[in-house]
């Protein structure tokens, strides 16, 4: 056998001895955001974002064919959803409704897997990698209130709570903040002006929760073995609405 025809043969039996190819099987996620004033669908392969569309409206009825669309967009059955995201809170009442009872009855009707997200940490979870400094998220409670949480980024980049979310007056909240701290969210419209001038204010891009973004987070969830019962989860409203307000404080004037 010649030199040529070993090394041949040397090439056959490399070959031979490779292991066949991983495939690779990804989590296709279906995500909701429907907190904010203009909500999002998005769908994802574990945390990368294969398409987003934004809701005309808030409602059951147009929520629907968003998410027909972004399915066929990616070639996607209704089964082939592994997992549902939702935002749980806080947000709109009404929103949050209807993102939550979309995502239950969807996932009970394809078989997929349930993970709900808070608001805020979907919003800090948007800040640039480069911010490094705990994290105030804010939506505007009404009434000069906030809802708000604070935040940390550990050394992998996942987000710690530093405090919970909470009802705070806008006053509270300002004479609080201590540097170094970066701050968030579409409470920010109304304070732009009265920040310190020592605090860091994440770009306005940023501060409008995103579909995407609640896939991701409820992904890095997913992944540490959480899971939500589609039978009992709830939206998250923080506090009560309007006419349950004025309901309880009837009963208790009588």
């Amino acid at each position: 056998m010649s030199r040529g025809d070993k090394r041949y043969e040397w090439e056959r039996f490399a070959d031979a001895a490779l292991p066949p190819p991983i495939e690779r099987h990804y989590v296709r996620i279906l995500a909701l955001e429907t907190s904010a004033l203009r909500g999002t669908v998005a769908v994802l392969e574990d945390d990368r974002m294969l398409g987003q569309s934004e809701l005309t409206q808030r409602t059951a009825q147009a929520l629907a064919p968003v998410i027909v669309e972004q399915l066929e967009a990616v070639g996607w059955r209704p089964k082939d959803i592994q997992l549902i995201a939702v935002t749980q809170g806080p947000g709109s009442f009404t929103g949050l409704r209807v993102g939550v009872t979309t995502a239950k009855t969807l996932a009970y009707a394809v078989g997929a897997e349930l993970v709900a997200v808070n608001t805020l940490e979907v919003i800090a979870s948007q800040a640039p990698a480069d911010v490094t400094d705990d994290i105030w998220a804010i939506l505007d409670a009404q009434r000069q209130q906030l809802f708000a949480a604070l935040f940390r980024r550990d050394a992998h980049g996942a987000l710690q709570i530093q405090s919970d979310t909470h009802i705070i007056e806008n006053e509270r909240w300002l004479a609080e903040l201590k540097p170094p701290v970066a701050v968030t969210g579409l409470g920010l419209r109304q304070l732009v002006n009265r920040l310190p001038a020592s605090i860091t204010m994440i770009d306005e891009s940023h501060w409008v929760p995103q579909a995407a973004s609640v896939g991701q987070l409820a992904f890095r969830h997913y992944q540490s073995g959480r899971r939500d019962d589609l039978w009992t989860l709830t939206p998250h409203y923080y506090r009560q609405s309007a006419a349950e307000e004025k309901l309880t404080g009837s009963k208790r004037s009588g």
